[in-house]
Order: C-alpha cells, then sequence, then structure tokens
C-alpha cells in the first residue's frame, strides 16, 4: 500500500484536513475520550514504507499536552521531542495488538489511537 492509500483512508474516516509531506501526515483531531476528551488538537504520524504490513509507531501530538519523559522506563510515561517541530510531543506508544487487525487505518484510529487517549 502506498502513503497516498494512508491518507485516503484517513480522509474516508472524516479527517478531511489531513496532509501528506513525505512520508508524514497531519490532521486535525477530536478527543473523545479520556482526560483530554473534547480538546482538539493536531494529530501527525510517520507512515512506514510497508504500511500496511507495520503501523505508524505512535502519535505526534500538539500542542504538547503531556510532559516530556523521553528517559522513560516503559511506553505508558515515555514522551519526547517530536521531528515535528517545537511545538510537538511524541508519544512512544506502539500498537502491539496490530496483527490482530485487519490493518487500517480505521483499525489504528479506533483500537490504537482511541485507546491510548481513554487511557491516558
Amino acid at each position: 500500500m502506498n502513503l497516498s492509500n494512508f491518507l485516503e483512508q484517513l480522509k474516508a474516516l472524516g479527517y478531511n484536513d489531513a496532509m501528506l509531506e513525505g512520508n508524514r501526515v497531519k490532521f486535525t483531531y477530536q478527543v473523545m475520550s479520556g482526560r483530554f476528551k473534547d480538546k482538539t488538537i493536531t494529530m501527525g504520524f510517520e507512515i512506514p514504507q510497508d504500511f500496511p504490513l507495520t503501523p505508524p509507531s505512535g502519535p505526534h501530538i500538539s500542542p504538547r499536552v503531556l510532559p516530556l519523559n523521553p528517559s522513560a522506563a516503559t511506553h505508558p510515561e515515555r514522551v519526547a521531542e517530536s521531528p515535528f517541530g517545537p511545538e510537538w510531543e511524541y508519544w512512544s506508544r506502539p500498537f502491539n495488538d496490530w496483527q490482530n487487525t485487519n490493518k487500517t487505518v480505521e483499525a489504528y484510529m479506533t483500537r490504537h489511537i482511541f485507546h491510548l487517549f481513554e487511557t491516558q
């Protein structure tokens, strides 16, 4: 699957402002659950060249909503600087259940991203 197909799938889910820049995609995201419920952010992903075999590793978030903690021992606490820019943060959150999905953008968004915000 190519990167433009990832973008098309994202837009089919209603993220109409999604833009692809190289292997990065950015779009507006309304948080639907958890302590950041109803917050509007910009979310970004670095799309692997072999998607859908490999999912994006974790989201890039702007503005920053969690304190930076790049040396944390476990993923739920690990938040680092993002290559997307100084106002961004990177949440190191691999999608460990990817192999048990249909490997679509919808699965990534509903089973992984929604869960991340629900549990933060």
